[in-house]
């Protein structure tokens, strides 16, 4: 009875810790493959997209803010999973992609990379992300084949130098700095098929 009950603890989906290229989905998961594995934990919902529109996704763990997972499909057909997000809903999270979590600094993220990186500027709809790591470990294909984007924010408005379409920012640039934005949003796309 114990072995058995091990083993299916060594089974049971995570509900927490890295995000790996095929964990906790993959690429080749559908809706039914992953409600299979998740049960409860697994809820389709509108997600939100940019410029204001939504489209169906999966959440594991809606009802744990800091372990939400947001699974999104290609052309909202649930049969390709297009990759998952990570979002501040709760400032914090029991996840991490690439050794960065949600509300990691920017210096976290430059630690990660191995180099500066340039940012959007923010206050738009693709404001705060990162736009190029410059040939950083954040920038490479993970194991596995998917990638990952960041995106920083901050409550209150960015000064003018730092907002706007257009604008890029370096990392180590001193404004950026003291503004001092953190991770709001941690993305991982698995390459289109």
């Amino acid at each position: 009875m114990l072995v058995a009950a091990a083993a299916s603890a060594q089974t049971a989906p995570p509900s927490e810790g890295p995000i790996t290229c095929m964990l906790p989905v993959t690429a080749t998961d559908t809706v039914t493959s992953v409600k299979q594995r998740y049960g409860d934990d697994a809820v389709l919902q509108d997600l939100p997209g940019a410029e204001g529109e939504t489209h169906q996704g999966l959440v594991l763990f809606p009802r744990a803010m800091d372990r939400r997972i947001e699974v999104a499909f290609i052309d909202d057909k649930t049969a390709t999973v297009s990759g998952l997000t990570l979002r501040d809903t709760a400032k914090t999270s029991r996840w991490s992609v690439a050794g960065i979590t949600i509300g990691a600094s920017l210096a976290a993220v430059q630690k990660a990379n191995g180099k500066p990186y340039v940012v959007s500027g923010f206050g738009w709809d693709y404001g705060g992300f990162v736009t190029d790591f410059k040939n950083g470990a954040l920038g490479r294909m993970l194991p596995g084949g998917c990638s990952v984007t960041v995106r920083f924010g901050k409550d209150g408005n960015a000064p003018k130098a730092l907002s706007g379409d257009g604008v890029k920012v370096s990392s180590d640039n001193p404004a950026l700095l003291k503004f001092a934005p953190v991770v709001t949003e941690i993305g991982v796309n698995f390459a289109a098929k």
